[in-house]
């Protein structure tokens, strides 16, 4: 046995976690205590979950079984305990092969919540899975010889709501339970934000990924929007053909900036006193209207050019964030300076 292993499960929450998704793990780290544990331990469940949806060495029918036993074990239809070991195996990340080996771990973790959290938990983490057992299903056999893409927008946008829509559903539910139970607010509104905000982080993951996606065989933008622009998905391959495909990826980044605009909406609703609550959402949006802003320049379809947001400038968005928190004018300047870019700071 490693010594990892011999790690308190409570690890799992810290260090593991931070070593799968740092950004993600700065977020969690700044929530109250109330609900930081529970928020922690579905995300990580979640990556658990997209670990092995995404380990391609592996045949499809062995990684449909494992998600199906997961979620079992997640939802309590089953108390068999999970072996990922052939999975883990074929990770080249020393993470990702830690949290399949230690996923009933973390399953215990589930035991400690209180019956109204573990159900949130649950509810989520089944959507999730059926978002990922869906796209494994849709892009079957799909290469880069043989790309498959979406049908409609309405199936992307089903998909951006089952893979992240539903963790803004999720996330609201937990906090209005826990952070915020007094305030008056329109929880039909907050719910309805919540569910774009996380509609927009997965929307600017697809944008910023679809050459990678592309060379798996996947195109998560609709066939049909792509034959009105002239293009077919197989002619995303060349980054040549990026002039003629600009206008329509352009109309994507502004659908997934309207979700983000109203992630920010959603984040000055909450009370004003629930600041590390703000803080944690405003950096990964942030981010994201970031890399909209690098997004609409350059070769986005030359996988030679990986656009992403420094560490530097997510640093720097974070600093500015913490000290503009206590000042309204200043934060409310933070979502467009950030569309702006370092220009923008630099001012």
């Amino acid at each position: 046995m490693s010594a990892a292993t011999n790690q308190p499960a409570p690890a799992l929450l810290g260090s593991l976690l931070k070593d799968v998704s740092r950004t993600y793990y700065l977020t969690m780290r700044v929530l109250p205590s109330s609900i930081r544990r529970q928020i922690g331990l579905a995300y990580l469940l979640a990556r658990t979950t997209d670990t092995i949806a995404d380990t391609g060495l592996v045949p499809l029918g062995r990684r449909l079984d494992a998600l199906r036993a997961l979620r079992e074990r997640i939802v309590g239809a089953n108390r068999t305990p999970v072996d990922f070991r052939d999975l883990a195996g074929q990770q080249g990340s020393p993470a990702e092969k830690m949290i399949l080996e230690r996923c009933e771990e973390a399953l215990a973790l589930l035991a400690e919540l209180n019956d109204a959290d573990l159900q949130r938990v649950r509810d989520v983490l089944s959507i999730i899975t059926s978002g990922q057992e869906l796209d494994l299903r849709r892009f079957d056999g799909a290469s880069e010889k043989c790309i498959a893409a979406l049908k409609t927008d309405e199936e992307l946008d089903d998909y951006t709501y089952r893979v992240a829509g539903c963790v803004g559903e999720f996330w609201t539910r937990m906090c209005r339970t826990h952070a915020f139970p007094g305030a008056r607010l329109d929880d039909n509104l907050l719910l309805k934000n919540g569910v774009r905000f996380g509609k927009g982080l997965q929307l600017v993951n697809i944008l910023r990924d679809l050459p990678a996606d592309l060379r798996l065989g996947r195109c998560y933008l609709p066939a049909p929007a792509l034959a009105g622009a002239g293009v077919r998905p197989e002619d995303l391959l060349d980054p040549a053909n990026e002039p003629r495909f600009r206008a329509l990826y352009s109309g994507y980044l502004d659908r997934a900036q309207a979700h983000l605009s109203a992630g920010w909406d959603y984040t000055n609703i909450l009370p004003s006193r629930c600041i590390r609550i703000r803080l944690a959402c405003a950096w990964p949006i942030l981010i994201g209207v970031r890399t909209l802003g690098k997004l609409r320049s350059g070769n986005v379809l030359d996988p030679k050019q990986r656009i992403k947001v420094s560490r530097p400038e997510v640093k720097n968005l974070i600093l500015k964030s913490v000290v503009s928190c206590a000042w309204p004018p200043a934060w409310r300047r933070l979502y467009s300076s950030a569309l702006e870019g370092p220009k923008a700071v630099a001012r």
